[in-house]
């Protein structure tokens, strides 16, 4: 009779583990132990072979034990990601079976075997000689016989002879084993080609349109077993019946049988779940799974919860509490008896008295309020937008409490993304709810089953992965908590955190004072806020002019000479003339002028510093004592920065030996301690100078002097870092003597910056160079569908793309919380045949599911960036992107550099004519996608040897000068009305560069009337009002208003230039001045007025009527106004 492991019989290459594997499915009829223990042995054969025989694994002794060879050396990515995983239920009931009392039944014995199955054909499938696809068939496991018996007895002494070594059921005596190994170092060289050419000739696939008893066994069943579930028909308490029968259905028999029902510790039915086939949608399961509901609680008189699931998405219905809500994953009957519970024991949180003693303002107590009748609905997310200072850790300690109490919330995670951050939130709960459980989870992972739960983002993430049960299953469970609080909810909830809020089925509750609003990230959007209006709001212009609940702010502004001009030699006076000669003479020759953007990145320059120094001690708000100034924060441009202002501080003032301003700077020694020290309100340091770390979360009410040396553009970041100051602070200065107010020194015009631009200039998405990478490949595999591209070469290109891809996505482990949450599409993607003809839904699947979740165990991060950028120019030229120009300027310049500095190195010389023709003006213009391929392969693993930009640092002493000082100016702080019609001006235009009439003005092309009227049309019916864009915008044309919103292209810019080069054949300072008006209109869209060249910031080094003729001012003068003229309709 033929078995499922017949076709091993006779293939001399396979003799290492086919008599196992055949072992393994003889016995499992008369002993299901047994076999699991013969599958166990055969898997291990298995693996060893296969490092026997694959020259992409590192040889190994035989005698190595199995877990270290599944996990190490490349192993795991050698195969389908979820076939490696399921290599672990054969090691388990292995194992289990070898060292535990606990007996195997037949269904797990099965599983084990067909794994073992699966991974045998995969072996087949690279290695074999004459592959053919087989499927695992149960029906063709063989009844016992005697013969099986023998078989029993010889795997019975194994298991005597492992009992204490778990990890090598294989016979270690076996020298055969050693020999076979040794054999197959020969083939391994051989099998290096043949496996490349199996894997593109042969098919070796997952099949989405699963039936449901597939579904069942390969992803529910192990679902179940994960979260500690135990199969068993007869036991009828905690544990999972299978086809349980139920009467009462309205059908022609009036019975019916569920999939699933889970049994309590009290003899009861907890919950149902009704299982779907893969390929169709979970939620097709709903009704059914109510009526299964309906049947046993007529059965049981006790309506059980109801999930319902295709192995990929899993529902949750609980229809006595609230709507069906998708969740990450099955429950553990722990989670389902806590929501049953929760039934019969919550009370309406009308009935709690909100604590006094944690929350007694009026707007406090509304958000209070307001968040728990929220939560009551059934409202799942709220978002409480606070002026920082106004007590959002107080206000979400009260919903806590309020929660808490009436029984509706057992358990809280609170998540922060500094460690700081986490140990300043559990003190606040400390206080104001001490008789509550609470648990650091970065300090004391034994308290972990504690009611409130503080946490960092990365922290929690790994927790779900690694902390385990006794059984097994995951500690923090989808239902484990009932509330998450995000503070500072601006920041860590987008991309890869992502994944926590889609893992746990909670509430939430997020807590900041600046909201995020971008095309790509948007805080309102997290929360599910309509219209973008928070949940509650309370802002800083209420809280300081209404309430007086926080301090209101002192300006004083100075702007000095070298930061806001730079350096420039003809200035200096003679003694420092020489001393810039000596400074900044290199072999190139000499600098007339240092940008101000060098200025404290590579050039500190100490009387700078000094004035600014000075200017804080002398003019600060003075602690009480009168003898110096009160705790102060200096925020500095970088590292580098911050510690030469503290080391002139203490050349400035020795008498202070160091103690009085210190460094507080992530990963600097000491920076926790010399924080925790500046918070004690009478003690040293009085003054901590930082770059980021102190700019939000960190409280301390004695701040009285804030001073800005650096350089803010991110609104967000600035208010942040304002409210640094903001907090009330009673009995500062003596015995009714309160703070009143704080001083900022802005030394950066900062304030002068968001007059002009008040939404700031938030940073955009940043995307990994590996998933950049990714994301490339499945465009460019998408346009290589083309006829046009129907070559053989173009499609061998394409067919290593896909290859690369498909290794992505297999290599995606499913044990990663972010990859099971996105299961679906990686099981479907991981196969080759999807990616015969992609359509753009399957591209944007690819893109927007999975390209996030790419790892790479490429180390060579410049090859990977090269590829980046190959990749980005065969897009470009293939889709027509306007990428190009600037993409090419990359390739070449890293061509020179090599070619330049680094011809020498063996790798780099190989490689000069390919680096010289990259260089060449023909290459670029043939735009040849299969030459930038053949560039790509050929130079990428040289470009690690680009030597790093390295900048010297420079310290000077030239004399600096205050150029303007003004203190005490009112600034409007702005209020965010959350749905302002210049919000939605601006994010329209982001989000629509691509129209035509905004793609022409972004590339200085003319535009029509019609494209006027469009324009017209958007901004005074679609976005708002005509009396909205006068009362913004007065009479700003709209197309010179996209041109400020959306700036000009770079390229568009130098282009617009380029007859006047050609014709006029600028010289280097020439050259210069275009350069700055180049960046000065792709900055700001136009120069509004030719007069404008006359002054800042194109006055320096040269003017304009000193570098220029009469006749070339004259054409200059057309080539600015001609940009302008483009964006205006005659």
């Amino acid at each position: 009779m033929e078995i499922n492991f017949s076709f091993l019989e006779g293939k001399k290459e396979y003799e290492l583990f086919a008599n196992a594997c055949i072992d393994a499915e003889r016995i499992l009829e008369s002993s299901p132990v047994m076999s699991a223990v013969a599958s166990r042995k055969a898997l291990e054969l298995c693996v060893k072979w296969v490092y026997s025989i694959d020259s992409a694994l590192e040889p190994i002794e035989y005698r190595e034990g199995l877990q270290s060879l599944l996990h190490n050396n490349g192993f795991p990515s050698l195969m389908d990601s979820t076939l490696w995983r399921r290599l672990q239920y054969v090691v388990k009931n292995g194992n289990e079976s070898v060292h535990t009392a606990k007996s195997l039944d037949r269904d797990d014995a099965v599983l084990s075997l067909n794994v073992l199955f699966d991974l045998v054909q995969w072996i087949d499938y690279c290695y074999g000689r004459d592959y053919m696809e087989r499927s695992f068939d149960e029906n063709k496991i063989p009844d016992a016989t005697r013969e099986t018996e023998k078989i029993q007895e010889q795997y019975k002494q194994v298991i005597r002879d492992v009992q204490k070594n778990a990890d090598k059921i294989v016979d270690e005596k076996d020298k055969q084993i050693e020999l076979l190994l040794k054999a197959n170092e020969d083939l391994r060289l051989q099998m290096k080609s043949q496996k490349s050419k199996n894997i593109k000739e042969r098919e070796y696939s997952y099949d989405p349109n699963m039936p449901e008893w597939a579904t069942r066994k390969r992803y529910i069943d192990a679902d179940l077993k994960a979260n500690g579930y135990v199969f068993d028909q007869d036991a009828k308490r905690n544990c999972v019946e299978v086809e349980y029968p139920v009467v009462g259905m309205p059908n022609e028999t009036g019975t019916g049988y569920v999939d699933y029902v889970i049994w309590g510790d009290t003899g009861k039915i907890i919950a149902v779940l009704e299982a779907k086939k893969a390929s169709v949608s979970a939620d097709t399961g709903r009704n059914q799974g109510k009526l299964y509901a309906d049947c046993i609680q007529n059965m049981q008189g006790f309506r059980p919860v109801i999930f319902y699931t295709n192995g990929f998405e899993t529902y949750l219905w609980d229809d006595e509490n609230s709507s069906p809500r998708i969740v990450s994953g099955m429950f553990p009957q722990k989670d389902i008896n806590a929501m049953i519970e929760h039934r019969y024991i919550k009370k309406p949180v009308s009935s709690i008295q909100i604590d006094e003693e944690i929350t007694n303002r009026w707007y406090q107590l509304r958000a209070v309020t307001k968040c728990c009748e929220n939560y009551e609905k059934g409202i799942r997310k709220c978002l409480l937008v606070m002026a920082t200072g106004t007590g959002k850790t107080r206000t979400a300690a009260s919903v806590v409490d309020v929660m808490t109490r009436s029984q509706q919330m057992r358990r809280v995670l609170f998540l922060a993304d500094r460690k700081e951050l986490v140990k300043q939130a559990k003190n606040a709960f400390s206080s104001y709810i001490p008789n509550t459980t609470m648990c650091n989870l970065l300090t004391n992972k034994a308290e972990r089953n504690a009611n409130i739960v503080f946490s960092t983002y990365p922290t929690i993430l790994n927790a779900i992965d690694t902390m385990k049960n006794s059984d097994g299953s995951r500690f923090f469970s989808p239902g484990h908590f009932d509330l998450i609080i995000i503070d500072e909810a601006h920041r860590s909830i987008f991309n890869k955190y992502k994944a926590i809020f889609e893992y746990f089925d909670a509430c939430l509750l997020g807590l900041t004072a600046t909201p995020k609003k971008t095309v790509h990230q948007s805080t309102y959007e997290f929360f599910d806020m309509k219209n973008n209006m928070p949940t509650d709001v309370y802002e800083y212009e209420e809280a300081v002019n209404k309430d007086h609940v926080l301090v209101p702010f002192y300006l004083i502004e100075t702007t000095t000479k070298i930061p806001d001009d730079g350096i420039t030699y003809k200035n200096l006076d003679e003694n420092e003339q020489e001393i810039y000669e000596e400074e900044f003479c290199e072999d190139e020759g000499m600098p007339e002028h240092i940008p101000p953007e060098r200025i404290n990145k590579y050039i500190f320059n100490i009387d700078t510093v000094d004035k600014m120094i000075s200017d804080l001690m002398n003019n600060g708000i003075k602690h009480k004592n009168g003898n110096h100034v009160g705790k102060t924060i200096i925020f500095a441009q970088n590292k580098r920065h911050a510690k030469f202002i503290v080391e002139q501080f203490d050349k400035l003032y020795p008498q202070f030996k160091g103690a009085f301003c210190k460094l507080v700077i992530c990963d600097e020694p000491y920076a926790e301690k010399n924080l925790e020290d500046f918070k004690k309100p009478d003690e040293y340091p009085f003054i901590a100078v930082t770059v980021d770390m102190l700019e939000t979360g960190v409280d301390v009410p004695e701040i009285t002097n804030l001073l800005f040396a650096k350089k803010v553009y991110s609104r967000i970041k600035f208010d942040q870092m304002l409210g640094r100051g903001t907090r009330l602070c009673c009995n500062l200065f003596g015995e009714g003597a309160d703070k009143r107010e704080f001083y900022v020194f802005d030394y950066m015009r900062n304030f002068q910056f968001f007059d002009e631009h008040p939404k700031g200039k938030e940073l955009g998405l940043i995307v990994t160079p590996v998933t950049a990478r990714f994301i490339r490949m499945v465009q460019i595999i998408r346009l290589l569908q083309d006829v046009e591209y129907a070559e053989t070469d173009y499609q061998m290109i394409r067919d290593e793309m896909v290859d690369h891809v498909v290794g992505d996505v297999q290599a995606m482990n499913p044990d990663r919380i972010e990859v099971r949450l996105e299961l679906r599409y990686v099981e479907q993607y991981k196969v080759r045949k999807e990616y015969e003809c992609l359509d753009d839904v399957n591209k944007e699947e690819i893109i927007g599911h999975l390209s996030r979740l790419v790892v790479s165990g490429e180390k060579d991060e410049a090859a990977i960036s090269f590829d980046v950028i190959m990749y980005g120019l065969m897009f470009s030229a293939m889709a027509g992107g306007k990428n190009f120009a600037n993409l090419r300027r990359r390739v070449v310049n890293s061509a020179d550099i090599l070619l330049r500095e680094c011809a020498t190195v063996p790798a780099v010389k190989e490689k000069i004519p390919e680096l010289k023709e990259v260089t060449n003006e023909a290459y670029w213009d043939a735009k040849d996608i299969l030459k930038f391929e053949e560039t790509r392969k050929s130079l990428r693993d040289i470009m690690k040897f680009i030597p790093p930009k390295k900048e010297r640092i420079h310290y000077t002493d030239f004399e600096d000068e205050v150029i303007f000082r003004e203190e005490g100016r009112k600034v409007d702080m702005g209020s965010s009305d959350f749905e302002d019609y210049r919000a939605r001006v601006n994010e329209y235009v982001e989000a629509h560069k691509n129209q035509p009439a905004i793609n022409k003005l972004l590339h200085n092309e003319p535009i029509s009337s019609d494209d006027y009227k469009e324009l017209e049309r958007i901004f005074t019916e679609e976005l708002g009002t005509a009396e909205d864009y006068q009362s913004n915008y007065q009479d700003t044309p709209f197309g010179l208003l996209i041109r400020k919103i959306a700036k000009m292209d770079r390229d568009a810019a130098y282009a617009a230039f380029s007859t006047f080069i050609a014709e006029e054949r600028p010289n280097a300072d020439q050259i210069y001045f275009i350069e700055q008006v180049v960046d000065y209109v792709v900055e700001n869209g136009y120069i509004s007025s030719v007069l404008d060249l006359m002054n800042a910031p194109f006055d320096r080094p040269y003017k304009f009527n000193v570098i220029f003729t009469g006749d070339e001012q004259r054409k200059f003068v057309q080539v600015v106004n001609s940009i302008k003229n483009n964006a205006l309709v005659a």
